[in-house]
């Protein structure tokens, strides 16, 4: 009996260490990141496409000039991470703004076709894209965009909402909040704690700002609300964050996201309030964060990379399930 219970477990033994060495991962390509789900990766826009896992080619309308300008899509990304990001940040912080500028782009022509200038795929127009600026452009920055060549970050095999901001206050958003978006929550966004850099100018972490009653009353009718005189606001719902999502200002209530961008969102630094006074013609709002606070903060990818994260790492902390893919 001995013997065939010794042949039993012999067996067991063989047969758990086959089933284990049949479950290990297999190794993955350098740069191309983990593959969740079942590793399919979105088409790249047919406007721009060159073929399948061929370099992209956009018509960017540049600003500056008033001209159209055609060229490869890792041409243009550089003037993007300069104008986004210093250049003289940590390497991975870099490369986390680079998968995210180029994830951008792809979204934004896949979902808008293209841009609101005729004839350009996308523009330097920071109102509708990103911020361009090529005279910053240095080794660094063509070092981030060549390390992470081709990547973008999806989500269900989908290009993600790139959305970033230059400061979270401690705690991101969600896009309801932060930025009133009107379809559903993205599930990849989420409210997180963010380790924003203690090296970040001290006017973007805490701002004060003063407005006069009357750019108050312009921005109320920029957002289609005439109150009239008022002698107080008060912040009237927060989000998840506890960044302001309506503001009671007199008789209206008005989206605080809204209202931010109508008044400036230069000196209403974000809705992330501490305190609103109206005292005579002035109104004086104290705050903390710059930005609307939704995706990636920019000084918390700073710190993160300070800390030796990787570009997916520092991504993965600020955007839910998601995968960094190699496109081209």
């Amino acid at each position: 009996m001995d013997k065939y219970k010794r042949l039993l477990v012999i067996f067991l033994a063989a047969f758990m260490i086959l089933a284990a060495s049949g479950c290990r991962p297999q190794q993955r390509p350098e740069g191309e990141g983990p593959q969740l789900g079942n590793g399919k990766k979105p088409p790249i826009p047919e406007g721009i496409s060159q073929g399948e896992n061929q370099e992209p080619r956009l018509k960017v309308y540049i600003t500056d000039t008033q001209e159209i300008k055609e060229m490869a899509f890792e041409e243009y990304l550089p003037g993007v991470l300069a104008g986004e990001m210093h250049n003289d940040w940590p390497e991975e912080a870099l490369q986390a703004q680079a998968i995210l500028a180029r994830t951008f782009v792809m979204e934004f022509i896949q979902d808008k076709g293209g841009s609101k200038y005729e004839g350009a795929h996308v523009s330097t127009d920071i109102e509708e894209a990103q911020a361009w600026d090529a005279s910053q452009i240095n080794e660094r920055i063509k070092a981030a965009v060549q390390a992470t060549r081709g990547q973008v970050a999806l989500h269900n095999n989908n290009y993600i909402k790139a959305w970033f901001h230059a400061h979270a206050g401690g705690q991101t958003a969600a896009a309801k909040e932060g930025l009133d978006f009107e379809g559903e929550e993205p599930p990849y966004i989420k409210v997180v704690a963010s380790p924003d850099s203690e090296e970040a100018p001290p006017e973007d972490a805490n701002w004060t700002a003063t407005f006069t009653k009357q750019e108050i009353l312009a921005a109320l009718q920029k957002v289609g609300q005439s109150p009239g005189d008022f002698n107080s606001i008060e912040v009237a719902e927060k989000g998840p964050s506890g960044r302001a999502t309506q503001l009671k200002i007199g008789n209206a209530t008005v989206p605080a996201a809204g209202f931010r961008v109508a008044l400036d969102s230069t000196k209403m630094k974000s809705t992330q309030l501490e305190s609103i006074t109206v005292s005579g013609n002035q109104v004086v709002m104290k705050g903390i964060g710059y930005g609307h606070g939704v995706g990636m903060s920019q000084w918390g990818a700073y710190q993160l990379a300070k800390d030796g994260k990787t570009p997916e790492e520092i991504l993965k902390h600020y955007f839910k399930d998601i995968r960094i893919v190699k496109m081209w």
